[in-house]
Order: structure tokens, then sequence, then C-alpha cells
């Protein structure tokens, strides 16, 4: 009897091998279903979102929600027409939204280092902008005007006039006081200046001065000292006449300009009727305006020519600060604003401040401050690809926290760095209301969930893009209509309806379904430019579908360099590769090159060797670290089902190995399964396999042979060799059954099979495939009354079953403890 503790043995399977009909190895689209004759009538037709039903759900739920944290992060492949159609979707919504206000900048008279922002109804920045222009041009005209006419000068001439006469009287007052004192007195640029004089009107140098005598000189220093004590007197007698003077001609000044400011202050407020949110701020900057002008009024007047050079720059700095910056124009906007930002810098993305050097500094004003995208998308949309943005730490950060406030204030970053002193400038910092679209791949999104979840919460609304969708009637239609726009905005001829029906068919053939059509629409694009540029070629009205063909084999031309030259090692005979009769412990696997631009398939061969031992089964491209961690898992199950056929006789006395000839790159993968599996089997059992036939098929741990991925171009790569060799009618391939479905192949490979001289086999089981390649019996258990269970000899699961015997007996030979005794 047998232990209870072995393995259950392995059911009996009498499927086998099915032959596909040529019917069976593609889907082809009829035209006439298509609904169209060519392209040209679908021209006005709206572009739709291709099979991409969730995705257009998700983005319009997100741009039409208006509450924050409610962004968009849109991830799929490139090509799924992410930027695009996204882009529509923006630009319809934005079209139902206001346009949203302007955002100028304004000199801060209190704190000119932090400038006011302020935002205005659209068009209304550009209005203040002409009138505080107008207004400065104005003053510049009109003010100096008022200084030349009769009344001004009558009266400054009258304040003028009294000033003189008073100070002339106390001047008249000093002089008569030193005259009595011997002291001569006279003004010289500004000072006063006096000498002695004698009574008899002579002056007295130093030196006679010092020559008289004592009492004399003594009476002469008093004199002075009283002289001088009466100027300090005269002095402040005449210092509060001049202040009263300036402040006079100040006030007749302000007297004259003010109802002139007052007007214009008026007009300007008269083109500003409408009422906004800031409408006080600007009416309080208005107010300082006229407050500046009337206290630097005296800038207007032309004075001394010698001065004249340091007045105009006065006054030009002085007009600059009336300056309007503005800094976000949407007066000619129709809606709100869709910008897609391509070059997420630090300044492109949230504004800059430039600056200037003077005298080495770097200096700046209100009027350098510059917006970026965001303050530019205000109340719309703007994306962005995060890649972009994580390639730069800083843009990371300060985006990070923009969404965390919603109010972003400009800075240079890059002032504190600098070697020179700068003039720093903070404006005030904004709200902005502005729906983020972020674009990234699946990876990007996961990751940034896990790594940065306080970001992700900001972006609630996911828009996920599939890379395929299943076909029907409405999306082969839709891509037509794709087709149509692609023309038009390219300006290239139009596609018949059977060239359209051959790209549907290519899209199906990328997406490796029947059933399902590839949602890379930008090879799509691709395609359709170059098979237009085919027909352009053959001076074509309409692209038909031998030029879409035509594209093709040129595209493939351009890139199966490496494929050729694969092809051509194997005719050498560089590469071992048996294309026909049969060989124990060895037959065609079948592998995909993947160069990112090409991807081709390529026959290598698999060998097994078996003998007696315990090591069990061996995997060389492990040992020497070629193999991947799928490869390795599917080398494991493989040795599971392995050990469970011979369950009855376990524990198996093998040492096994299996190799990849001729790999020195690496393997993964788990489609080698099956062709390890069948080898390992040839070689137990000592039956030859077939070597016309690849295989492919992954295997799981009941021997079931699952779907594989390339199966195309493993069949194609396989056919392609035996076509430079010659086709021999009994060459073909073994995928999966379930792979059947994602049959797109070529017309060679389908013509051939339909004249017989090809064949592409499917298996549900692996022992299926063993009996096709083999051609015998395979084999199941059956009782043998008392004794244990066995595989009727003669089949190939027998003959293994002895060879694994014979390695039992030959272990006990050897010693080997290993090597039990089968309980019974």
């Amino acid at each position: 009897m047998t232990d209870p503790t072995a393995f259950p043995p392995v059911p009996a399977h009498d499927g086998a091998a099915v032959r596909l009909a040529p019917s069976d190895l593609r889907l082809r689209v009829d035209p006439a279903s298509l609904g169209f004759s060519t392209t040209a009538e679908l021209a006005q037709e709206p572009l739709p979102w291709i099979g991409q039903e969730r995705a257009h759900t998700a983005a319009r739920f997100g741009l039409g929600i208006d509450q924050p944290d409610y962004h968009l992060f849109v991830l799929g492949d490139v090509g799924t027409g992410r930027s695009t159609l996204l882009r529509q979707a923006m630009e319809a919504a934005a079209a139902q939204r206001p346009v949203p206000p302007d955002l100028c900048y304004l000199h801060n008279f209190e704190t000119p280092e932090r400038p006011r922002a302020l935002r205005l109804p659209a068009g209304q920045g550009r209005a203040l902008r002409q009138l505080m222009q107008q207004f400065a041009r104005t003053l510049q005209a009109d003010i100096p005007k008022r200084f030349t006419e009769p009344d001004f000068k009558a009266e400054l001439q009258a304040l003028e006039r009294r000033y003189a006469d008073e100070e002339a009287r106390a001047y008249a007052a000093l002089s008569a006081f030193a005259e009595a004192r011997h002291f001569a007195l006279r003004r010289d640029g500004g000072q006063l200046i006096f000498t002695l004089v004698t009574e008899q009107g002579e002056t007295l140098s130093a030196a006679e001065m010092a020559a008289l005598p004592r009492q004399e000189r003594e009476r002469y220093d008093q004199g002075e000292r009283e002289l001088r004590s009466e100027i300090l007197r005269f002095l402040e007698t005449t210092a509060p006449l001049e202040r009263a003077l300036r402040e006079g001609v100040q006030a007749l000044r302000r007297q004259v300009v003010k109802p002139l400011v007052e007007r214009e202050m008026q007009a300007i407020r008269q083109g500003l009727k409408k009422q906004f949110k800031d409408t006080r701020k600007l009416g309080a900057w208005l107010d300082e305006v006229t407050r500046d002008v009337l206290d630097h009024v005296e800038l207007f007047e032309t004075g001394a020519p010698e001065d004249e050079e340091d007045r105009r720059q006065a006054l030009a700095e002085q007009l600059a600060r009336y300056r309007v910056n503005l800094v976000v124009d949407n007066a000619n906007a129709q809606g709100a604003p869709v910008i897609v930002e391509n070059n997420p810098l630090y300044r492109p993305l949230f504004g800059s401040i430039e600056y200037h050097s003077e005298n080495d500094v770097l200096v700046t004003d209100f009027t350098r401050i510059r917006a970026g995208s965001l303050l530019k998308a205000h109340g719309g949309f703007l994306m962005l690809h995060l890649r972009d943005l994580l390639a730069d730490d800083l843009v990371w950060e300060k985006l990070r926290r923009f969404l965390r406030s919603g109010r972003l204030q400009i800075e240079e970053p890059g002032t504190m760095f600098s070697a020179l002193a700068t003039t720093a400038l903070s404006p005030e910092a904004v709200d902005v209301d502005v729906k983020l679209v972020l674009i990234g791949s699946n990876e990007h999104y996961y990751a940034l969930q896990e790594g940065d979840p306080e970001f992700t919460r900001h972006f609630r609304v996911k828009v996920d893009f599939a890379d395929a969708f299943h076909a029907s009637d409405d999306t082969r239609y839709a891509t037509g209509v794709f087709v149509a726009h692609t023309c038009q905005r390219l300006g290239l001829p139009h596609f018949s309806a059977g060239a359209v029906a051959r790209l549907i068919e290519d899209s199906h053939r990328e997406a490796e379904d029947q059933t399902r059509q590839s949602a890379a629409f930008a090879r799509t694009e691709a395609l359709v430019v170059e098979s237009a540029a085919m027909a352009q070629a053959r001076g074509a009205r309409w692209v038909e579908r031998h030029d879409v063909d035509a594209a093709l084999a040129a595209r493939n031309h351009r890139h199966d360099y490496p494929d050729q030259r694969l092809r051509e090692a194997i005719l050498e005979g560089d590469r071992l590769i048996a294309l026909g009769g049969a060989r124990v412990g060895q037959l065609n696997g079948l592998t995909v090159i993947d160069l990112g631009d090409y991807r081709f398939g390529l026959p290598m061969r698999v060998a097994a060797r078996t003998v007696a031992g315990s090591e069990g089964l061996l995997n060389i491209e492990r040992e020497v670290e070629l193999s991947g961690p799928i490869h390795d898992k599917a080398v494991l199950i493989l040795h599971s089902y392995l050990s469970a056929l011979f369950a009855h006789i376990a524990p198996l006395a093998l040492s096994a190995c299996i190799v990849f000839e001729q790999e020195y790159h690496g393997v993964e993968g788990d489609s080698a399964s099956c062709a390890e599996l069948f080898a390992l089997l040839s070689s137990l059992s000592g039956v030859p396999l077939k070597q016309g036939i690849a295989v492919t098929g992954a295997l799981n741990a009941f021997g079931e042979v699952l779907p594989i991925g390339g199966v195309n171009e493993k069949i194609e790569g396989f056919f392609r060799v035996c076509q430079a060799q010659g086709l021999t009618g009994e060459q073909g391939v073994l995928i999966p059954q379930r792979n059947r479905r994602h049959l797109m192949l070529s017309d060679d490979v389908t013509n051939a099979v339909a004249q017989g001289r090809f064949h592409i086999y499917t298996a549900t089981h692996a022992l299926e495939g063993l009996a096709l390649l083999t051609g015998v019996p395979v084999g199941a258990l059956e009782p043998a009354g008392d004794e244990a269970a066995a595989y009727p000899s003669g089949t190939l699961l027998g003959r293994a079953e002895a060879t694994l015997h014979a390695y039992r007996r030959a272990c006990l030979r050897a010693g080997n403890p290993r090597a039990w005794r089968r309980r019974g």
C-alpha cells in the first residue's frame, strides 16, 4: 500500500492538442461595418474619449466640483491620450466658468519693500494701468503750466516780498548794531561776514588788531562778542521766516495743483465704475497717490540749471511709484484660463522678481514682479506633469506649501545666496483658486500615495486611463473619428474605411487581444502620419489599406536589424536550433526580446539532462545568476508538478539540470515552463521530441498551461526562422489554449497555415502538448491489485517511471541513504 503522506496522484488527462484554423489566427475588421466610406465624412464630429468612459466620468466630476482638495491626478500609460483629452475637457469646463479677475501689483507708500496686490475685474487692470499712465503724463504737462500762471506768480511774489521786507528790516537792525561797534557786515554766498573798522573807516587786519593797545583791543573783542550774539538772534528771527516762506510756497503750490490732481483722480475713479472686492483697497491707494503728489509737488517746478538733472531724476522716480504692474491680464479672455505648463521650473510656475545691478548692488521694485503659471491660472485650470515636478525639490516643496494654504507669495529664492548685497522685496501674498490636473504614471501615483500622503490628500479625484478596452462598433467608429481629426489637424489626406479597418486591426495586435483595442492612440497617430506619407508618395487622394501595410512594413524594416542579425546567426549555424527531426531532452522554446521601440520573438534551445542522484532539479541559469525571480518561481512550480506526477514512487532518486543554450544575457519570465517540463520528461523517458514544433506556455502546479505574453511575436519569430530555412509542412508552434484570443498574426503566417505549410496548436494541459511532441501515449496511473499504482509500460510516463526506478536502484547500490525504499 502507498504511504498516506505521499502526494495525491495526478488525475488522468485524456485531452489532445488542438490545431487552429486560419480564421482563428487573427481578427479581420470588415470595412463595411464601420459605417463610413472615408474619414472625410467624420471630420466635423467631436473627438470622443475612446474606451475611456471611467476616466471621462472622473474627469467631468473633478473639473466640475468647486471645492478645495479636489484636484485631479491623471494616471495611465504614455500615449493613451491623457494630456490631450484632459486638455479638451478642461477647455470645455473653462468655457462655462466666468472670466477671472486681473492681478496688479502697486507701490506701497508706507513700506515700499512690500508691494500691494490688487485684483480687478477682467479688463479693469489694463484700464487702470492706462489711466495711471495718462495721469502721470498730465501731471508732467499741466503742473508746470500752473506754476507759470499770473495769479500763482503774483501770490508767490507777494509771499517772497513779505519775507524780503521782514528779513530786510531785521538785517538793517543787525547792520546798525554792527556799525555801532565798529564792524562792517556783509553777505557772501548766504553767509554773514563782518570785519573790524576804525573810527576813520579803515579795515583792520588781524596783525593790526594785535598791535592795538590792550584797552582798545578788549573793547573791540567785547563788541565782536556782542555782534556774534546779535547775529544768532538774527538767525533765530529769520529761520522761522524762511520756514514760513517755504511752507507758504508749498501751500500755494498745493493749492494750485490740488484741483488738478483731484480732477484727474475723479476721472480715474469714474473710469473704473464697476464695484469689486478690492474697491476700498484701490480707493485707499489712489488717496495715497494724491497725497504723495501734493507732498512732492515742488519736483514739477523748474529750478536752477545746475540742479535740473537731479530734479528730473527725482521726478521720474516719483512718477514710477504711480505705475500699475499688471501681472495677469484677462482683458481678452473668454471663460476661465487653461494653462499647460511644460516647463514647471520655480520661476515659470510660481512667478519671479527681476533684479538689476546698480553700483554692485542688486536692486528691484514692484514693477519687476512677474506672475507664474499658478497666478495666471487663477479661476481656471493648470496641467502639470508629475515627473517634471519631482525633478526639482525646491519646486516640489513650494507646491506642497501652496496646496496646504491656498495662498501664493512670489519670491526669488536665489537672492539669499547672492554674493552681492540685495534690495529685498516681499510682495503681498494672494489667494489662488486653481484646479490642478497632475499627469503621472501608475507607479508614480501609488509611490506618492505611500511616500507623501499629505500631498495626495489634495488630489482626491483619480482619473485612471485604461491601456486597452473592449472593442465594439462604437469604439471602431470612434477610431475613425480620431483618424479624421488627426488628418484634419495635420493636413493629411483622409483614410478609406479599409485603411481604418487596418489601423483597428493593428490596435488589436498592439493590445494582443481579438476582443480588445489598445488605448495607445499615440502609436495610432504615428501610423496615420506614416501611412499618409505612403499615399502621398504615390499621389493618391485617399489612404488605402495597402498604404497602412506599407507603413508597418517600413517601420519594421527600420527597427528589425537586431532581429535579422539573430536570425542570420541561426541560419549560419552560430546559434544551434534544429527545425526538423526528433531529439531526446531538447526542444525549441520561444522568447521575446523587447528593445523598447521594437519587439521580436526568437527560438531558443531548452535542454535537460537527468541522472541518478539526490540533488533534485537544478536550474543552471539560477546557479550562475542569469535567472530572474519569476523564472526561478516557475522552475520550482515545475518541480512541484514533476514530483506530483511520480508521487507514488517518492522520494525521487533524481538529479536533473535544465539549461537555456547559448543564452548569455539572463532569463526572466515563466513562459518556458512547458518547454522545460517536456525536455525533462523526454530525458527521463528517452522519448525524442519533435524539433519542428516550438513550445511556449507557463505551467501551474497541476499541469495546466497558463497564458503568456508576446505570443504573436514568438510565433512569427519562429515562423521566420523556419521560412528562411524552408517550410516543411511539419513545423509549427504549441501555445496555451488561453492565448487563443490573443492571436493577431501577420498575413505571412496565416497564409502559410492556410496552405498547410505551418501549424498553430493549443493545449489546456501540459500532457496534451507532450502527446503532440512525442507521438507516444502519455499514460495514466492504473491500479495494480495489491501493488501501488503505476503508469502503463510503453507510455511516456511509464518509461519515465521505469527510469526513476532504475535511478533508485543505482542509488541504493551506491549506498545513498536518501534513496529510501518505497514504503508499503
